[in-house]
């Protein structure tokens, strides 16, 4: 690389000075503050999911059920099964026990 090219390099960062590291800081902070706030929206979504499996609207169950297929895990077991024996709309219930059925599969 050209002596000429290192010069403008080097001087360039003595401009920045502390603006240049504020600015660095200031990135930081945004990333923290970003990676923060995805981190508390996805545990707000759960649980809403999961409180939304005894929605008393059919969609919001069936929206629930569709997310929990996604969620393999013993907790999802459990609350597959208590919803089961809670639902009272047929579909719903066959697809939960369909959910069920699979988790089950999945699980062993």
């Amino acid at each position: 690389m050209p002596a000429r090219v290192l010069l403008r390099r080097a001087a360039a960062r003595r401009q920045m000075g502390p603006a240049g590291a504020a600015r660095g800081s200031l990135a930081l902070v945004g990333f923290l503050g970003g990676m923060t706030l995805g981190v508390l929206l996805t545990s707000q979504q759960l649980y809403r999911h999961r409180r939304n499996l005894f929605s008393p609207r059919s969609y919001e169950r069936l929206a629930a059920l569709s997310y929990l297929r996604g969620q393999p895990s013993v907790e999802t077991l459990r609350l597959l099964h208590d919803y089961v024996g809670w639902e009272s709309r047929p579909l719903l219930r066959r697809r939960g026990f369909r959910l069920l059925r699979q988790l089950e599969r999945t699980l062993d």
